[in-house]
């Protein structure tokens, strides 16, 4: 049996004509699990509730941003999981592959990922180094905000745990599946692809214009690895790995 996604999975069947409605409800399902609303919400929650932004010296602040990230992560999981159910979806289709295309083969996907981890380690070191050869002005941000909270060993460990659930984790699943529907009803994966990874990409133009452009390839790398094998192990894992070692280098390096 071929180890490869079913042809059916590659290419998913879509309708041939498209309800104008059901464009615009996947446009809101996008943007509802984008992030962007939830975050809003949950942030304006803790500042209600006493927990700022910022710490005395304009840093952000460590807690404020464990709890947003993991707060935040819940509830968007849990905002796919029911949109899907009320389409009929499964989630776990949709993530993991179908049954018969799960158990050995995941543990494939799973070492596949990890395989990728120091080849994009590289490869984010040399795109991130080119760009601030070639057009220094895009790198805007001298210093990564985010990097200031993995200042000590015990916040390194705990914000690598946040960036493997918050990001490696709800990241992919986000990216699976708004890929599925731009499938369906938006103009196909390769529009999704585009759409999704440089969306993502502006989500980290706060660390700079060069880390934005960097994130945008990254996430069209990680959005291609889930269409060939139609299962987000490989990418979370890819992502969750590539997290990590960026958080040691901050913790061990500081560079």
């Amino acid at each position: 049996m071929s180890d490869s996604a079913p042809e059916s999975l590659l290419n998913p069947d879509r309708p041939e004509a498209v309800d104008r409605r059901d464009r615009l409800t996947a446009v809101i399902e996008i943007l509802l699990c984008s992030g962007v609303p939830t975050q809003l919400a949950i942030g304006a929650l803790l500042r209600m509730a006493g927990i700022p932004s910022t710490d005395a010296a304009g840093h952000l602040s460590f807690a404020f941003v464990v709890t947003l990230s993991l707060t935040d992560t819940t509830a968007v999981i849990a905002m796919m999981i029911l949109l899907m159910r009320a389409h009929g979806e499964s989630a776990r289709v949709l993530w993991w592959g179908p049954p018969e295309a799960r158990g050995a083969r995941a543990g494939r996907d799973a070492i596949l990922g990890l395989a990728t981890v120091p080849f994009v380690f590289v490869g984010v070191g040399i795109l991130l180094n080119t760009i601030r050869l070639f057009a220094p002005s895009l790198h805007n941000v001298p210093t990564n905000p985010l990097e200031a909270l993995a200042a000590t060993p015990g916040q390194a460990a705990l914000f690598s745990l946040v960036a493997i659930f918050a990001g490696g984790v709800r990241e992919e699943l986000q990216r699976a599946f708004m890929l599925r529907r731009f499938e369906q009803y938006l103009g196909g994966a390769a529009v999704g692809v585009g759409v999704i990874s440089i969306a993502f990409g502006l989500g980290h133009a706060m660390q700079g214009w060069d880390a934005a452009i960097t994130t945008s390839t990254l996430g069209a790398l990680w959005a291609w690895m889930y269409l060939q094998r139609r299962s987000s192990v490989g990418p979370i894992v890819s992502h969750a790995g590539f997290n990590s070692l960026e958080i040691l280098r901050v913790a061990v390096i500081g560079l």
